[in-house]
């Protein structure tokens, strides 16, 4: 369950974290009612549940009051990577000496916690990762041991941080404990140049198994949902929505996970994750498709099944009966093994839909769908 940026905000305030004064707001008009109480002179935020807000035009610094109204009406109108713009913060500009990346997220292979943290944070801090990890600490957390100040202290020290983050390195690994989450995540997490440590911008996933002891941000989380999650949701399916371009569709979490890794490996990347589990009839085929193709992203679709207690052949008549229900529009590309593999080809052949392609491996249906995802 991801929060928006002001409930993360509003946790750090909570922990004693610093941050810049703030309200959230849905009209445009009260943005500039907003503004004048914070100075005049601030940033608006566009509140969405993905990343990328100021590489999309989400993010903007306003001169005036009349400046925030007209920026946080054109970002209510707004759209960023499918998710609709409903509410904007409006926040005090801070005068930044040095940007920070600090986090800690669930290593779930591992059965710990890792702290992620780097001198150099800041809306470049995937292509600092990528081209220079060694920019990047990496630091894992016996979660029976937690984050103390000697441990504080250690993640900073690796990072290249300040002496003054070791204190906001332990308030944020309390709100990951205290708030279930399974990611807490600071960037950037600021200097100002009086010397002030504080949270510019933050991300929180409470983990949705604890959602019971989190009912405070229920009403909001269902509300403003990614739509097509709330579609997927309302049909029973485990989907989350990607930013790529090749939907997926496969039985079981670790095919699935693997097969995102696999599209990725052939130079495409996955639009969603969708476990059919394990019935794949052609209700849930039918619907799954149905979420997937209403995704103007998506330029092609790959279903990769393992056939086990569920029979490929009934996958593949799943898939068949879906056709009939779903109008395809985008290439699919279908790969089936194990129980009965042979009869669902079959089945698929015999169908003979002018869209749907039959590959018998799973690097072969992933490459072939990045392929048609590319060139589309």
């Amino acid at each position: 369950m991801d929060l928006y940026e002001h409930q993360a905000r509003q946790l750090f305030e909570e922990y004693g974290v610093l941050v810049p004064r703030a309200e959230v707001t849905d009209s445009s008009r009260q943005a500039r009612v907003i503004a004048r109480g914070l100075g005049g002179r601030v940033v608006v935020k566009a509140q969405v549940k993905t990343g990328g807000r100021g590489k999309a035009g989400g993010v903007k610094l306003a001169a005036d009051p009349a400046a925030a109204e007209l920026t946080a009406r054109q970002m209510l109108a707004m759209d960023i990577k499918g998710h609709p713009v409903r509410s904007v913060m409006v926040a005090e500009p801070v005068d930044i000496d040095r940007e920070f990346y600090v986090s800690y997220v669930l290593d779930r292979a591992a059965g710990r916690f890792l702290a992620i943290a780097s001198a150099e944070g800041g809306m470049d801090i995937e292509e600092v990762a990528a081209t220079r990890p060694e920019a990047v600490a990496r630091i894992p957390i016996d979660p029976a041991q937690g984050v103390t100040s000697a441990k504080a202290a250690e993640i900073a020290e690796a990072a290249g941080l300040p002496a003054q983050t070791v204190d906001v390195l332990v308030r944020l690994w309390e709100v990951l404990v205290r708030e279930d989450a399974l990611l807490v995540e600071v960037n950037p997490l600021v200097r100002t140049r009086q010397g002030r440590v504080m949270a510019l911008d933050g991300k929180v996933t409470v983990d949705g198994n604890a959602r019971f002891r989190q009912a405070r941000w229920g009403a909001d989380e269902a509300g403003h949902a990614d739509p097509l999650e709330a579609a997927a949701a309302a049909k029973g399916l485990t989907y989350v929505k990607l930013d790529g371009e090749v939907g997926v569709i496969g039985n079981g979490a670790g095919l699935v996970m693997s097969t995102l890794d696999v599209v990725a490996g052939c130079g495409a990347r996955p639009a969603n994750f969708l476990d059919i589990g394990g019935g794949a009839s052609a209700r849930t085929m039918a619907d799954g498709l149905s979420v997937i193709l209403s995704d103007p992203a998506v330029k092609s679709v790959l279903v990769n099944v393992f056939g086990g207690i569920t029979a490929c052949d009934a996958v593949a008549d799943g898939i068949v009966r879906a056709l009939d229900d779903v109008r395809l529009t985008r290439p699919l590309v279908v790969r089936l093994d194990g129980n009965n593999a042979a009869r669902g080809r079959a089945i698929l052949e015999e169908r003979a839909h002018p869209l749907v392609q039959q590959v018998t491996t799973m690097d072969g249906a992933a490459r072939r769908a990045a392929e048609l995802a590319t060139t589309a």
